[in-house]
């Protein structure tokens, strides 16, 4: 495998990723692969699925669980010295967050994703991969 290609564990129906400067789809690509600055902070680190990325099955998409609101999530979230802070951190990340990370500007993210075949009899033909884009020549 090349030094710079992750495998993803992705939702199988979860979108294909957008072209980069497309609208936000819920491919969850992006925030798969490591959180964005203020997933960092939540996930306490720089890469890897963000703790907050979520599926919603009924959207078939990823969502931000920070733009949710949800105490529950701020209480698995939070070292337990701050989870009694949870209600009002998840309100006032919930109005916070979109800004925070830019939600409704477009897809940010210039990874290639590669197509994932599921077989019904077994597990994927061939294993879902992520490259980032081809580093322009000096």
């Amino acid at each position: 495998m090349h030094p710079k290609q992750w495998i993803l564990h992705v939702e199988p129906r979860a979108p294909a990723k957008p072209a980069w400067g497309a609208p936000c789809n819920g491919c969850g690509i992006c925030c798969l692969v490591a959180p964005c600055p203020l997933g960092m902070v939540v996930s306490r680190r720089r890469h890897g699925a963000c703790d907050a990325l979520q599926w919603e099955p009924t959207a078939a998409a990823y969502r931000c669980g920070l733009m949710s609101g949800s105490p529950e999530l701020m209480q698995r979230l939070l070292p337990a010295q701050a989870r009694r802070l949870a209600p009002w951190l998840a309100r006032t990340l919930q109005g916070l967050a979109p800004r925070w990370i830019a939600a409704g500007q477009g897809c940010d993210s210039s990874l290639q994703a590669d197509a994932l075949t599921i077989s019904p009899s077994g597990p994927p033909e061939r294993a879902p991969s992520v490259q980032p884009p081809p580093n322009p020549e000096p």
